[in-house]
């Protein structure tokens, strides 16, 4: 069995990271706990998200939207984030399209991450049928990728904005053992608990979904399933693709 544990991602090489997400909670469900962990090594994490998350409570959108966005604050704060960007595209009708692609292409030019962690776009996944927003910012965040280096898609970030093309290096995805995961992050100990901490930042917002877990009980549960992929007590794991890498003969 020593054979098929997952390696590690090669953390070493990465100085800056960006997670590019729908909502606001979108990264404490698991991802956040190796945030804390790559934070505490040095390494800059930033975070784009693309909602306000304003339909994703009973109360009035731009009431939620306040709340949500502050909630968010608090979660980065949890685990060493303080690059944070929020845009208005609309929560819950995220459509893909150039202006998606254009204002995540903007954000990478913008930060120059070499790495880009981003969301799937499958529409079934090993937890039941993705939400609509998260498959529009995945694949939006594959595109843009691409588009952030080649100063002849949106030229004019490169010359009204002043923003040089840039091309990271590793596009990552938080998934499951189930869902074809290529590396893992060992959060065992305080990175754990910092990411349990970054969902529990989002109090408001949990209290208003019914039945909802307790942020303690499950986070560590998956950690310590995809922990038994890597051969450690907790991990995160990721599908990893090196976009440098030589092609596979």
């Amino acid at each position: 069995m020593a054979g098929m544990t997952l390696p590690a991602l090669p953390e070493e090489s990465f100085q800056r990271v960006l997670c590019v997400v729908a909502h606001p909670d979108d990264m404490e469900y698991g991802a956040s706990a190796a945030v804390a962990r790559w934070t505490a090594r040095g390494i800059e994490v930033g975070y784009l998200l693309l909602t306000r998350g304003e339909a994703g409570m009973p109360n009035p959108p731009e009431e939620t939207a306040r709340l949500r966005v502050a909630e968010q604050q608090a979660a980065c704060a949890a685990v060493g984030v303080t690059h944070l960007t929020v845009l208005e595209h609309p929560d819950g009708v995220l459509v893909y399209g150039l202006d998606l692609r254009r204002d995540i292409c903007r954000e990478i030019r913008r930060f120059k991450p070499d790495v880009v962690l981003g969301t799937g776009w499958d529409v079934e996944t090993p937890y039941g049928f993705d939400q609509a927003d998260h498959r529009a910012a995945g694949l939006a965040t594959l595109d843009a990728i691409r588009d952030a280096g080649n100063r002849w898609v949106f030229p004019e970030q490169v010359e009204d904005e002043g923003l040089e093309p840039h091309s990271a290096r590793w596009f990552i995805i938080p998934g499951p053992a189930g869902a074809g995961a290529t590396h893992g992050v060992e959060v065992t100990g305080e990175p754990l608990r910092r990411g349990v901490a970054s969902l529990e930042a989002h109090a408001a917002y949990l209290a208003a979904l019914p039945d909802h877990p307790a942020p303690a009980d499950f986070i560590p549960q998956f950690a310590a399933m995809s922990g038994k992929a890597m051969g450690v007590e907790h991990a995160v794991l990721f599908r990893a693709h090196d976009l440098q890498a030589p092609p596979e003969l």
